[in-house]
């Protein structure tokens, strides 16, 4: 019979439930050792915590909220996604919870809050990760080849040039997933238009439209890049997921991969021999275009971590982000090569110290196109994208489609 007190004992805990799409061993590393803090000054709480890969995420957690069985604890990008849910009267205002401890508070950057701060209220934190769009490439092969990091639009179509010489496709491209090839339009649209062209248009202010020349000149420029031969065959079906990408970059069959910041964590722990070689700059500028090079794409909060209404805990629920953004968290991140938008930052680490040279000095920091909009639009957008990767709509039909789409969503 003595077996069965500790199994009575913890069918009494109180469970609070945790929802993430880190799948990485250093990031749920990190996510465990912030539950077990949490339940060693909680006796009689149990944390749940399951960890699910990025697009089977955005199902899973979309069906949750749409039957009001949402986990105590779930990630967001913060932008529309997470806005939909505020609207529903579905996540808490963490607001007063922040202003009752503004120590814990100012630890973060400010601008941090900025995707997840609707109507002047915080719901979510930065929890995860600074994480911008940058292009990796091969230190190795741009070497043997004699190439540097392109810094223009000519430069990098004569970069792609040599290493398609060589058969080796310049960019590896995992596009099944569709946000991964949208970081090229996103950016394309930036560099030709500036962040006020995307901005004016979600707002629909200052005449702003998705049907405006930037964005047609940014699908163009898209598809010049395919033409040109920049990318891998059968992009379109390779998933990222799985790590279709990267293995690209591992056995020297591609040269380069625009993705997010993180990547560097997560070849890190895959490939360290790799991840020697691994180099990155910013996306290049475009001839004539408006927007500022050192604009980026990314979020200073990758992910952002927020506790559900329909949670029974949720002062408990709010004490476990706590824990999960504490300094004790923040430095296990840093160790997994992902630095929070904290204050103060120090790190020898040379990546994560360029990274944060980056977001100190970009005039601009635009959150992913596809939870920076509703969610119906960023499916549109993720989807349109794809389209023009796979030549099967001209930029003219996308940007019209977008803003057809955009008109009936946002008046």
């Amino acid at each position: 019979m003595a077996a069965v007190v500790p199994f009575a004992a913890q069918a009494a805990d109180k469970v609070i439930t945790e929802w993430d799409l880190q799948t990485t061993a250093g990031a749920v590393k990190v996510i465990r050792g912030a539950a077990d803090r949490f339940e060693a000054a909680n006796p009689g709480y149990k944390v749940e915590d399951t960890h699910i890969l990025n697009d089977a995420y955005k199902t899973k957690i979309k069906i949750a909220f749409g039957a009001n069985e949402p986990p105590c604890v779930f990630s967001s990008w913060g932008g529309g996604p997470l806005r939909e849910y505020v609207k529903a009267g579905q996540v808490v205002d963490l607001t007063p919870y922040l202003d009752s401890d503004p120590a814990f508070k100012d630890r973060f950057l400010p601008a941090s809050f900025g995707a997840s701060t609707i109507d002047g209220k915080i719901y979510a934190l930065p929890a995860e990760n600074t994480a911008i769009a940058v292009v990796f490439y091969n230190k190795e092969l741009f070497a043997k080849y004699n190439v540097t990091p392109p810094t223009t639009w000519d430069e990098l179509l004569k970069v792609i040039d040599v290493f398609k010489e060589n058969g080796i496709a310049p960019f590896a491209l995992a596009n099944k997933n569709k946000w991964t090839g949208s970081m090229f339009y996103g950016y394309l649209v930036d560099r030709i238009g500036g962040p006020e062209a995307f901005a004016n248009a979600v707002q629909r202010k200052d005449g702003g439209s998705f049907a405006d020349p930037v964005f047609v000149e940014a699908g163009k420029r898209l598809q010049e890049l395919v033409n040109a031969g920049a990318f891998q065959k059968g992009y379109n079906g390779l998933d990222y997921d799985v790590g279709g990408s990267r293995r690209l970059l591992y056995t020297d069959k591609a040269a380069m991969e625009l993705m997010g910041t993180w990547e560097a964590s997560t070849i890190g722990n895959e490939n360290p021999e790799f991840a020697k070689k691994l180099g990155f700059f910013q996306f290049p500028s475009v001839p004539d275009g408006k927007g500022d090079p050192n604009n980026l794409l990314g979020t200073l909060g990758d992910n952002y971590i927020s506790v559900s209404n329909a949670c029974p805990e949720k002062d408990k629920a709010v004490e476990l982000l706590k824990f999960l953004t504490d300094d004790t968290a923040a430095a296990g991140r840093l160790a997994d090569n992902r630095i929070m938008p904290l204050k103060d930052v120090k790190t020898d680490n040379p990546f994560l110290t360029e990274v944060y040279s980056l977001v100190a000095k970009a005039p601009s920091v635009q959150l992913w196109w596809d939870q920076e909009l509703p969610p119906e639009l960023g499916e549109l957008h993720k989807d349109t994208s794809q389209a023009l990767f796979g030549l099967s709509k001209t930029p003219e039909q996308v940007a019209e489609e977008f803003e057809a789409a955009a008109k009936a969503k946002l008046q």
